[in-house]
């Protein structure tokens, strides 16, 4: 499953994100396919943490059209040479409360939403903006107790569900997680599946579909797709190794 070779890219190979892009399209429709599911139902989300904007520009122009980053700084000092680009941009990273305004005002999508304090100052930095649409937010759900992870627990998350979904200016789409990085892919299958299992209970819970699942990455977005992953979020895979700060 993990047998396709991947080159790194020490400066920005335009032709080489090209084929890199085109190879994990072609393994999201092999997977897709494997789950009886189409490869439509599945958006790719190109992370670019720590790659440079002509990098995320080169995917761009090879068809991606979602970059996820982990920090809204390093977003800032990008943005100003990407503005142009039509493309959808997800914050995927931990996201400090103090940043929460600026994260507002960056990004289309704030995907790792773990408490409701956080969730609050979004909805406030977005009230007063006419003609702004709500902001996109995914919860980041812990799917394993391993120490210093983010994201709430899965037991609470149905209690902060209920009180984001109230929140005027923000759109609580479905849930996101990161689960342990395991050599054998097939034993993150089940964090996977719990996570697409609590989504379903909170369908019942408040009364409508949350139709985001946002797991899976380089290494492990297959097994996630069969699992019922509608977003991966992929970054070595299409760029090569990060680039060192």
């Amino acid at each position: 499953m993990l047998g396709c070779k991947l080159e790194a890219i020490s400066t920005v190979d335009r032709e080489q994100i090209r084929d890199n892009l085109f190879r994990v399209q072609e393994r999201i429709a092999a997977a897709a396919q494997k789950a009886g599911r189409r490869s439509d139902e599945v958006a790719l989300i190109g992370v670019a943490k720590t790659q440079p904007a002509e990098a995320i520009r080169a995917a761009y122009e090879a068809g991606l059209s979602h970059f996820g980053e982990n920090r809204v700084q390093e977003w800032e000092g990008k943005r100003a040479t990407l503005g142009d680009l039509q493309a959808t941009w997800h914050l995927v990273g931990h996201l400090q409360s103090n940043k929460a305004a600026r994260a507002a005002g960056l990004f289309q999508s704030v995907d790792s939403v773990d408490d409701f304090a956080l969730a609050q100052r979004l909805d406030r930095a977005r009230d007063g903006k006419d003609g702004e649409p709500k902001l996109r937010v995914l919860l980041e759900v812990r799917v394993e107790e391993e120490e210093g992870k983010s994201g709430v627990r899965a037991e609470q998350a149905a209690a902060l569900v209920e009180k984001v979904v109230a929140l005027s200016h923000l759109e609580l789409a479905g849930l996101m997680c990161i689960p342990p990085f395991l050599g054998d892919v097939d034993k993150v299958r089940p964090y996977f599946r719990r996570l697409r299992e609590l989504r379903d209970s909170l369908d019942h819970t408040i009364g409508r579909r949350l139709p985001v699942l946002s797991m899976g990455m380089s290494h492990d977005f297959e097994v996630a797709i069969e699992e019922g992953a509608t977003e991966v979020r992929v970054g070595t895979a299409i760029f090569g190794s990060r680039t060192a700060k």
